[in-house]
């Protein structure tokens, strides 16, 4: 006789009358990991106490100057002088290099940057000038000193430059004139020894400074715009929030209504959006210069310019145009689909309405993720101030101790100082060689690592903390009667009594392969200028690999997650559970859930659109109500950006409470049609609506 043949992906659930929903006597599960996780947060304190005892971020607040001290620390004799000037910016490779603090000339805290050009030789020669250039010399000049003893003490610098102070440096003053690189309004100036030299020559390239100079500036006036328009940013959140709110409430008693209503302004929304951008493509025709191409305009720092180009606007009609004849196609051929996504709504409505505290609850998770982050953030900024101040030999003349290792306290008699008699032992950057040292790329390995953990342990938390209240709701045959009284905090309890190790299991799994596609970015930016075909192919591969599954991680584990809200089982046992049970029902999983994520999503553009309209016309001055009222600003997209990313992070908080709430009614739904059979012994606890849909009845109750 042949053994029978097991289905391939598991049992069905049986039908079990003691089943009220979660269950509530359970164990812990992955006890563990659970230990692991509680080690490994321990670890986490004690890097960070490490960190916060060895590092200083004075070193990142602060330039440093040659002697190792901090130019305008409060309490200290440098207070005043808070800006680092370079005696000799032509030793510099450029100014990307500066901000590596490691230039080999002397560096010294000044009170301001030279405003004007100057030489030690035309100085010396009037009293009033070298009383101005003797501020930016050290210590023990004086004026019965002559020119080759201060030179030769390296006590002044050869020659002053206009300088304007960026990150508390200061830079050349550069600009552009037809074209020409000048220095202080000047295209050339003294370096000192009488020769004239090209303003070009104060750094490695030109293209690298025009870049710093325009990055600058358009940093300036990016802070300009946020001081001029920050309180309206923020009413612009607020309205995303209350429309948020708004949509949410008005899902809960016309859910049907709205998801259609919703469709259609998104449908139009988009549709205007084509018009407009057809609209200024249109405008465009008889401007000169409109129809250059953004090949030819290349990369422009002034985002405006893009908008005054024809091929901008076209670009953009396009894209609307696709999204738009892919919505439509999808809402054409998944009509049916979209009837069952929309009574699950309905019922995640319902849910919601029962347990509102649920709508509160993505508050918690911010706080707790803004907690991570700032650990996270400063310990980084801890570890990477740990380092102590190296410095190094540096010498015009050559030098066989050229930048080796000296000690700036008794360099005057050492035997370096003595064979090479130009040179200074001069501060080069931050580091170490001790045990601590050796390991701080491991530990800072250990604290980028330990955040993905806890910031993924914190997402699966609020997962699985809304998944049992929701599962509460479902199950409970009269609602809300057989509910508990505090679903979400209950829900919670339970969580962090029974499954923490099951939530640090699942989050570790993610986390491993987060760091591992970080690892990859690394690599790929390190041996970017290295690479050949085959290895660029490679690294794409793995990226992309690694990128789908993580995407399968997050699904797994975010239906692990319900399933052990609900039946309290460790994370394996529920992953296959989830797994098996998803599988059993391939058609509805593909084609169902994922067309309520659509219209979820719909919802969440609904609204960033509808804010994002608004902000265009209220920032850009277009409407002439608001053009008295709309501040003044150099780049108007930096607020309408920035509203429109706040309002997406605000809707996506709002809705991910929607996803997870249908995510669990909809495992609920389908154990609901594997237990049950519409009996009067064993009656569907699905709502009307989606019986009627899927054509299962409930027969009449037993007579008593």
């Amino acid at each position: 006789m042949e053994l029978e043949e097991k289905p391939k992906y598991g049992e069905p659930r049986k039908y079990d009358p003691t089943f009220k929903g979660p269950i509530q006597s359970r164990s812990c599960t992955d006890i563990v990991c659970c230990i692991f996780f509680i080690i490994a947060i321990l670890g986490y304190i004690a890097v960070g106490i490490l960190a916060w005892s060895q590092g200083d971020p004075r070193k990142v607040i602060y330039p440093t100057d040659s002697r190792g001290q901090f130019c305008g620390q409060a309490g200290t004799p440098l207070e005043k002088k808070s800006f680092l000037f370079y005696f000799n910016i032509m030793k510099c490779a450029s100014p990307m290099v500066l901000l590596e603090f490691q230039c080999p000339t002397t560096q010294m805290c000044v009170e301001k940057c030279p405003e004007k050009f100057l030489t030690l030789v035309k100085a010396y020669t009037n009293s009033k000038d070298f009383d101005y250039y003797k501020q930016f010399c050290k210590e023990g000049v004086t004026d019965k000193m002559g020119i080759p003893d201060i030179v030769s003490m390296g006590l002044c610098p050869a020659m002053l430059i206009p300088s304007k102070p960026f990150t508390r440096r200061c830079f050349p003053a550069l600009g552009q004139k037809g074209g020409v690189i000048t220095v202080g309004n000047n295209s050339h100036f003294d370096d000192g020894s009488g020769t004239f030299r090209d303003a070009k020559d104060l750094m490695d390239g030109v293209k690298n400074a025009t870049v710093v100079i325009e990055a600058r500036q358009v940093v300036m006036k990016i802070f300009e715009d946020y001081t001029q328009s920050w309180y309206w940013i923020l009413l612009g959140l607020v309205i995303a929030m209350l429309t948020s709110l708004l949509f949410i409430v008005l899902l809960r008693f016309l859910a049907g209504i709205m998801v259609w209503i919703m469709v259609a302004l998104v449908i139009v929304v988009l549709g205007y959006g084509i018009f407009h951008c057809y609209m200024e493509y249109a405008a465009l025709k008889e401007e000169p210069g409109a129809d250059v191409t953004l090949q030819d305009l290349g990369f422009q720092t002034d985002l405006t310019i893009y908008l005054q180009v024809r091929q901008t606007w076209l670009a953009f009609m396009i894209i609307l145009a696709i999204v738009e004849v892919i919505i439509i196609l999808l809402l054409i051929f998944l009509r049916k689909r979209i009837l069952i996504a929309v009574a699950l709504i309905k019922e995640a409505s319902r849910a919601i309405g029962h347990v509102m505290s649920s709508l509160f609850y993505p508050l918690f998770t911010f706080v707790l993720l803004a907690m991570v982050i700032a650990y996270w953030a400063v310990t980084a900024v801890f570890l990477s101030t740990s380092n102590e101040p190296i410095y190094k030999v540096f010498n015009d003349s050559v030098c066989e101790h050229s930048r080796k290792t000296c000690d700036p306290a008794n360099y005057s008699t050492d035997p370096m100082k003595y064979q090479c008699p130009d040179s200074e032992c001069l501060f080069a950057f931050y580091g170490g060689e001790t045990v601590y040292h050796k390991y701080l790329i491991g530990l800072q390995f250990y604290n980028v690592f330990l955040f993905f953990w806890c910031a993924n342990f914190v997402t699966a938390l609020g997962q699985m903390t809304l998944a049992g209240a929701f599962a509460s709701y479902y199950w409970a045959f009269v609602k809300p009667d057989d509910m508990p009284a505090f679903p979400v905090f209950s829900s919670l309890g339970r969580s962090l009594r029974y499954h923490t190790g099951t939530l640090a299991f699942g989050s570790l799994i993610l986390s491993i392969i987060q760091i591992i596609r970080v690892l990859l970015e690394y690599l790929d930016h390190k041996l970017k200028d290295a690479h050949n075909k085959f290895t660029k192919f490679l690294m794409c591969c793995l990226k992309c690999c690694f990128w789908c599954l993580e995407k399968c991680i997050k699904f797994l584990n975010r239906n692990a997650y319900i399933m052990v809200a609900i039946y309290g089982k460790n994370f394996c046992t529920a992953a296959k559970d989830a797994f098996f049970l998803l599988m059993r029902n391939m058609i509805r999983v593909a084609v169902l859930d994922k067309v309520t994520d659509f219209l979820l999503f719909l919802g969440k553009l609904l609204i960033v659109g509808l804010v994002g309209v608004f902000a265009f016309f209220f920032f850009s001055g277009r409407v002439k109500a608001f053009e008295n009222t709309a501040p003044h600003l150099h780049y108007y997209w930096v607020p309408i950006l920035t509203v429109v990313v706040g309002s997406y992070l605000i809707a996506h908080g709002f809705f991910s409470v929607y996803a997870m709430c249908v995510d669990t009614l909809f495992l609920c739904f389908l154990e609901d049609l594997e237990r049950n059979d519409g009996s009067a012994e064993r009656p569907y606890l699905m709502p009307d609506s989606l019986r009627k849909i899927l054509n299962k009845k409930n027969k009449n109750q037993p007579a008593e």
